[in-house]
């Protein structure tokens, strides 16, 4: 059974990119408060929540096309 996406025993829950679109835009947040941090390991961090939500967003374009060929089949 699905916890967090739409499915048939959850039909109030979310569609995928609906979901990945929340966690890029938390991680979105959480960089602005390192983007004035001096430290090198906050630098680390800053980095790899770039990389991350890039692949985010690559990600919800994936998804995105899954529920346009799902829908064209119904």
């Amino acid at each position: 059974m699905s916890k967090h996406l739409v499915s048939a025993d959850n039909p109030n829950g979310q569609r995928s990119e609906e979901l990945l679109a929340e966690i890029r835009a938390e991680i979105l947040v959480r960089m602005a408060a390192y983007g004035e941090d001096p430290r090198p390991e906050a630098k680390t961090v800053l980095e790899n929540n770039l990389e991350i939500a890039q692949l985010l967003t690559d990600a919800i374009h994936l998804a995105e096309v899954n529920t346009q060929t799902l829908a064209e089949d119904l």
